[in-house]
């Protein structure tokens, strides 16, 4: 794309310079020489008139009088030849030797007036105007060079950048992070890639909650037969019931191990582990884990998530991100941990914040913080570095969003509420025995 908008722009500049330039640097030419033959005979006749003048008032003729006419400031020297009707020949200037351009003229009385230039005072003339046209033709040729460069590269680079995105939208990043270009062809592609991304991101949460929900549903089941299998193992009086139901669980084993397979060659084949999480249950857990530990040192844990959020992301992931911040926060903060969300602007995109009251980042730490072995001197400095890979591999970020105090944003693909799972696929419900069994 690149090279072939270089291509394009310098051809039609180089077109342009050819089609243009030689023309006017011919016209150039063939003008400088006629204005100069013309301010020839302009002189001519001016000198023409003043020896009419002479004759006429019986003033003498001398050669101090042609003078004046062989070239002043802008003009060209010139050797001036007055010749008149009774043979007397008057001469000013520095005779020309070798080519020559001349013009002559005669006067009222007679009298013959020759004006000589050197051939070589011309051309050189007309070589500068043609010397100023190739330079200006070089100009030009360089600005459009580089007007080329800086179109193709405003050109070429959404579009690299687009690529890259739908890269990463087939390796499972359902939810390509794209700025505008402005290049409306370009941003309408890339806002239908977006909407495309959303849509997968729905089916791909749905199918994945599908799958979910039918492990947990043969989970149950398999799990009881398996306890009741090895009960019944135990207790059996005869052996051949024993060896009965020895057998038996050994294929309920191998079922269970079957569904294990299943399940994880459909993740792989999806690209990735991502799937519509609700917000509010890792946090809770997460409250759940650390807020006992916070009241021992006295301080407050306290979240702030809308329950109704939803974002795209690995369960166990997501957990160990948020663990990360919280413990962070509890080392190294003070005073009350919020844990809080927002919306990220018009991408659908959650911002999970978590800060304290405490002293915050140091100037000279902040820059790294999320370095491997970046730390203060209280922890190995791998925490966190860990928690940004984390988040990257589920297509998000983290960042930190404030130094004083402290705090920590983790930005995640939310999931459109069109396209949520629970209104694509309805959670399936538990599978019952009896008759009344409820559907999928």
């Amino acid at each position: 794309m690149r090279r072939r908008v270089l291509q394009a722009t310098i051809a039609a500049v180089t077109v342009a310079v050819v089609l243009l330039g030689f023309p006017l640097a011919f016209l150039g030419a063939q003008l400088v020489r006629e204005n100069e033959m013309r301010g020839l005979d302009q002189r001519a006749e001016a000198l023409a008139r003043s020896v009419d003048l002479r004759v006429d008032q019986d003033i003498e003729l001398t050669e101090r009088m042609l003078e004046p006419y062989t070239g002043t400031d802008g003009e060209l020297a010139a050797s001036v030849l007055v010749r008149t009707s009774d043979g007397q020949v008057f001469q000013a200037g520095t005779p020309v030797e070798g080519r020559s351009l001349s013009v002559q003229t005669t006067s009222n009385n007679g009298a013959l007036v020759l004006l000589e230039v050197r051939w070589w005072d011309v051309f050189w003339l007309s070589v500068r105007i043609i010397g100023l046209v190739v330079v200006a033709a070089v100009v030009a040729f360089a600005a459009g060079i580089a007007m080329a460069i800086w179109q193709a590269n405003r050109l070429a680079a959404p579009l690299v950048y687009l690529a890259a995105s739908a890269e990463q939208l087939g390796s499972g990043q359902v939810r390509p992070q794209l700025e505008p270009s402005g290049v409306e062809e370009i941003d309408l592609v890339a806002a239908e890639l977006a909407r495309s991304a959303d849509r997968m991101a729905g089916r791909l949460a749905a199918e994945r909650q599908f799958a979910s929900d039918a492990s947990h549903q043969l989970r149950t089941p398999l799990a009881a037969l398996s306890m009741r299998l090895e009960e019944i193992m135990d207790t059996a009086s005869e052996p051949e019931v024993s060896e009965e139901a020895r057998i038996s669980l050994e294929q309920v084993e191998r079922l269970v191990r079957v569904v294990d397979d299943l399940l994880a060659r459909s993740r792989r084949s999806q690209g990735g582990t991502t799937e519509a999480v609700p917000l509010i249950e890792v946090v809770h857990q997460q409250e759940e884990e650390w807020a006992p530990t916070f009241q021992v040192q006295g301080r407050r844990l306290v979240v702030d998530v809308d329950p109704a959020v939803q974002v795209l992301a690995t369960p166990g992931a997501l957990a160990q991100v948020l663990a990360t911040l919280v413990e962070n926060s509890l080392k190294h903060g003070a005073g009350t941990t919020t844990i809080r969300t927002r919306s990220g602007g018009p991408s659908n995109a959650v911002v999970v914040e978590v800060g304290d009251e405490g002293a915050g980042v140091p100037d000279d730490l902040a820059p790294r913080i999320f370095e491997r072995g970046a730390t203060s001197g209280a922890g190995t400095g791998l925490g966190l570095a860990l928690a940004r890979d984390l988040a990257s591999a589920d297509g998000g970020r983290l960042e930190l969003a404030q130094r004083r105090p402290a705090v920590f944003a983790l930005f995640l693909s939310g999931v459109p509420a069109s396209l949520r799972p629970d209104v694509v696929l309805p959670r399936g419900a538990v599978v019952a025995t009896s008759k009344d069994r409820r559907r999928w």
